[in-house]
C-alpha cells in the first residue's frame, strides 16, 4: 500500500513545516546540480526559508553575480541601486528644523527675544523658571550641608586626636621628666669624678712638676711637654 498524497497547502505544524522544508531543499538542490551537470545548463537558484536564512545554488564555474548580470541582460531589466541621499536630506532637514526649535526656547529661557511670545507662554515661562529656581535652589542647599557635615566629623576628629594626645602626655610626662632629670644628674656626677681624680691641687696645674706628680693610671689624659725654642733663648 503506497503512501497518501500530501496536499499542497502550508503546513500548520512548525515542526513538520522545517522538517518538509529541510528535505524538499535538499532534494531540490540535487535535481538542480543533476541538471546542471547532464545539460551543461547555467542555473542559479536563490532560496529563502521562513525564517530569512539564505541557500543558493550556482552552476560552476560561475558566480551568482554572473547568473543574475546575464538575466538581466537578457530580459532588459535591472535591479534599482537603493539611493540614501534623498532620505538623509530629509532627515536633515528634520534635524535642523529641531535645532532651531531648540535655539529660540533657549533665548527665552536667558531673556532674549521676549518681544515675539504672547502673555499666555511668558505666564508659562515665568512658572517654568520659577520652579528650576526652586530645584537649583534645594540642590545647593543639600550640598551645603553635605559640606557641613564633612567639616564637623573633621573637627571631632581632630578633637579626638588632641584629647588623646593630651592625656598621653599627662601620662607619660611624670615619666620623661624623671628620665631627663636623671639623664643631668649622670653627667655631673660624672663631671665630678673627673674632678676628684686630681686630688693634690683644685684648678689648673702651675708648673710641670705639679702635672708629674698626677698618678700614672690616669692614661685616658695623656700629656705631652712642649720641646723648649733654643733660639728664642740665645737671645
Amino acid at each position: 500500500m503506497g503512501r497518501g498524497k500530501i496536499p499542497i497547502k502550508r503546513i500548520e505544524n512548525q515542526t513538520t513545516r522545517q522538517v518538509t522544508f529541510s528535505k524538499r531543499r535538499a532534494g531540490l538542490l540535487k535535481k538542480t546540480h543533476e541538471l546542471s551537470v547532464l545539460c551543461d545548463a547555467q542555473i542559479g537558484l536563490i532560496i529563502f526559508s521562513s525564517t530569512g536564512k539564505l541557500c543558493q545554488y550556482c552552476s560552476e564555474p560561475y558566480r551568482m553575480e554572473q547568473i543574475i548580470e546575464r538575466y538581466q541582460k537578457v530580459t532588459g531589466t535591472r535591479i534599482p541601486e537603493h539611493d540614501n541621499r534623498e532620505h538623509l536630506y530629509s532627515e536633515l532637514a528634520v534635524l535642523r528644523k529641531e535645532t532651531r526649535r531648540l535655539q529660540l526656547s533657549m533665548r527665552r529661557y536667558t531673556g532674549e527675544d521676549m518681544s515675539s511670545i504672547p502673555f499666555e507662554e511668558l505666564d508659562q515661562l515665568e512658572q517654568e523658571l520659577e520652579r528650576s529656581v526652586i530645584k537649583v535652589r534645594e540642590r545647593k542647599n543639600e550640598l551645603l550641608h553635605q559640606q557641613l557635615d564633612n567639616l564637623r566629623r573633621k573637627e571631632r576628629i581632630l578633637e579626638e586626636e588632641n584629647s588623646n594626645m593630651y592625656r598621653w602626655i599627662q601620662e607619660h610626662g611624670a615619666a620623661i621628666e624623671y628620665h631627663q632629670q636623671g639623664g643631668i644628674e649622670a653627667k655631673t656626677v660624672e663631671h665630678q669624678q673627673v674632678l676628684d681624680q686630681f686630688p693634690s691641687f683644685y684648678g689648673e696645674p702651675s708648673s710641670v712638676l705639679q702635672l708629674a706628680t698626677i698618678p700614672q693610671h690616669f692614661h685616658s689624659y695623656q700629656l705631652q711637654l712642649a720641646q723648649p725654642n733654643l733660639q728664642d733663648s740665645n737671645v
